[in-house]
């Protein structure tokens, strides 16, 4: 289809914030929910600063869409402003190091941010637009697999047309 890419981005790296002492009793998940959420955030305030602490210097990027739709990438990298393209995230769901994010705005633009963790800092996104996700994780070596999470079916709804359907196994 040509649409699938890849690369690595830099951004100004920072260290993690400092835990606060109730942060110590979030579990794994939780705290991982809510860095992700920090990025929306600060992808709304146009805060940069609050990015570089929560992602790694070099973020593995994958990106499934259309090629004038690589807007999480254009916002991370400064190539367009806060203003330019608004994430409203409708569904987040954190399982394990990977933080699953689903939003959508109007008739025509379906998103999905797979954002994966390690130590608490962001290293991988991997980015879809208008297409449809579904994360499996492989659970034996004869293949057998659990659904961890799935695009809404209310979507299919909203969206004209058909959308491409992929699984993400992990």
């Amino acid at each position: 289809m040509g649409y699938n890419s890849s690369s690595t981005m830099k951004i100004n790296p920072g260290e993690a914030a400092p835990e606060k002492a109730s942060d110590a009793a979030l579990d794994h998940e939780t705290r991982n929910r809510e860095t992700i959420k920090t990025v929306y955030k600060a992808l709304r305030e146009g805060n940069t600063e609050k990015l570089g602490k929560v992602m790694r210097a070099e973020l593995e990027w994958w990106y499934h869409g259309p090629p004038h739709c690589q807007h999480m990438m254009k916002a991370l990298t400064g190539e367009s402003t806060h203003k330019a393209f608004k994430f409203r995230p409708r569904r987040i769901r954190a399982v394990g190091d990977r933080v699953m994010v689903e939003g959508w705005e109007g008739a025509g633009e379906y998103w999905v941010h797979v954002w994966r963790l390690k130590h608490g800092i962001i290293a991988q996104l991997r980015e879809y637009f208008n297409t449809l996700i579904t994360v499996v994780l492989r659970v034996s070596e004869d293949g057998d697999e659990a659904r961890l999470w799935q695009s809404t079916p209310r979507v299919r709804v909203r969206i004209r047309g058909s959308l491409p359907d992929l699984v993400l196994s992990v």
